[in-house]
């Protein structure tokens, strides 16, 4: 989008003293053409650039010195690169843009702008296939700018009992499932993640966040979804499926599912897959419907559910 490289074109003017358009459209990996173009239109909108011709010559500011972006405050300079972070609705060229730019802000709020810009983590996945359109919680943003910030925070906190609690909190990250975020931090008592929809407060307590060695969002969030994944599906069914089921399973039971691929024994074919579920009587009843394109293996609870139901369905409509 032409919008997003003039912004990140004017952000590099500023950063340096004199830019060429081959320079610009490296950096912004466009084409030169298309960067003097744009060094142009900046011209032609009234932001005071000029072309200074001959050897040695370029783009610049009108004022000559660099500006460093030194006009920015902190916060302005953290709310710039946000935009960059996964959470935004800005384009990929923007982001990416903006990203590499990161060194042309002052050395003070380089740290605050690059932790703004990786505070977030979206997974799209929800925790199971009925979605639902959430809302955004209130205090996210206080959340995110902490994070940004690397400001330990009091958090107040009701659990899905409704009972509160107050502890402090070194915020890590953001993660969003979904429609639903959560907040991964640190506490006495360890690493925790907080569903944001229950924080009743956020008060900074104006001392840095500690993070630990080796601290990574994305990985963090990984293990923490792969944890729960697990402690929702204790129990696993074994069967073989029509191959043409697979996408419908697939979308029924999401990461639930494991396809571990085609068999072709003397009395089955098809795809053999295993469901994780808290239990297995009832994906059994889930699946029940397909009839004879899904043949269960295993457990033994689980084939003797479907003979019993069976013997129940033909005893009602036989």
């Amino acid at each position: 989008m032409r919008a997003d490289r003039l912004v990140a074109t004017l952000l590099l003017l500023q950063s340096r003293r004199r830019v060429t358009a081959a320079e610009v459209a490296a950096e912004l990996e466009v084409s030169e053409r298309t960067a003097r173009r744009d060094l142009e239109a900046l011209s032609t909108a009234g932001i005071p650039v000029f072309a200074q011709p001959g050897r040695g010559g370029g783009w610049e500011l009108i004022g000559g010195a660099r500006t460093d972006l030194s006009g920015l405050t902190a916060d302005e300079a953290r709310t710039l690169f946000m935009v960059a972070g996964p959470e935004a609705a800005a384009t990929p060229e923007l982001k990416a843009a903006l990203r590499k730019l990161v060194r042309a802000l002052p050395e003070p709020f380089r740290a605050s702008a690059e932790q703004a810009a990786t505070a977030v983590v979206i997974d799209p996945g929800g925790w199971g296939r009925r979605g639902h359109r959430g809302t955004r919680p209130k205090l996210l943003d206080a959340l995110h700018s902490a994070v940004a910030d690397g400001t330990q925070v009091r958090l107040g906190y009701a659990d899905r009992t409704g009972r509160a609690s107050e502890r402090v909190v070194h915020p890590l990250g953001l993660a969003q499932k979904g429609p639903v975020w959560y907040l991964i931090g640190d506490t006495a008592d360890g690493m925790r993640t907080f569903r944001v929809g229950r924080v009743t407060s956020v008060e900074r307590t104006g001392e840095p966040v500690v993070r630990p060695d080796g601290f990574d969002l994305e990985q963090t969030w990984r293990q923490i979804v792969a944890n729960v994944d697990e402690l929702r599906s204790p129990q696993r069914l074994d069967a073989v499926v029509d191959p043409e089921l697979v996408p419908v399973l697939q979308w029924m039971f999401d990461k639930q599912l494991r396809v571990h691929g085609e068999t072709d024994g003397a009395d089955q074919h098809g795809v053999a897959v295993s469901i994780g579920c808290q239990q297995v009587e009832r994906c059994a009843a889930e699946i029940a419907g397909f009839g004879p394109r899904i043949v269960v293996t295993g457990p033994p609870e689980a084939r003797e559910f479907l003979g019993r139901l069976g013997r129940e369905l033909t005893a009602t409509y036989a």
